[in-house]
């Protein structure tokens, strides 16, 4: 299911560098990921670092099926685009960009907002659920 999201990381200063994400943003699926298997600083720093993608957890990159039981992100550099991350000066321009939900690191860890981009309410927190999922 396509669900846009953007993953970001606070710098010191209060702004964010963020990379696009195509498929299964919601919280359910993305956010369990991200808490699970990018949870350090320099995790989530590699991540963001290697551009947009279409998904931070895939078992197949672009038609090549990985080893049984690894997973890896599906970046669009590795089919020829260059989408490198973005770069906010603010939260309030990261949160500006309409994708369905956006992450950032923090120091406390990982914060969710839905973007609302269906009605007219403002970006809200939301909690993302606990657990592994079973891959």
């Amino acid at each position: 299911m396509a669900t846009r999201s953007r993953i970001g990381i606070e710098l010191k200063d209060g702004s964010i560098v963020s990379s696009y994400h195509h498929w299964d943003g919601y919280p359910e699926w993305l956010g369990r990921i991200l808490k699970s298997h990018y949870n350090t600083r320099e995790q989530v720093a590699e991540l963001i670092d290697g551009g947009d993608m279409s998904s931070c957890w895939a078992d197949e990159i672009w038609g090549k099926k990985l080893p049984q039981g690894e997973y890896a992100p599906e970046y669009y550099s590795a089919r020829g685009e260059n989408c490198p991350p973005r770069y906010d000066q603010t939260r309030e321009e990261y949160l500006s960009d309409g994708e369905e939900f956006s992450y950032i690191f923090t120091s406390a860890g990982w914060v969710c907002y839905d973007m609302n981009e269906f009605n007219d309410k403002q970006p809200e927190i939301v909690a993302i659920p606990g657990g592994n999922l079973a891959v």
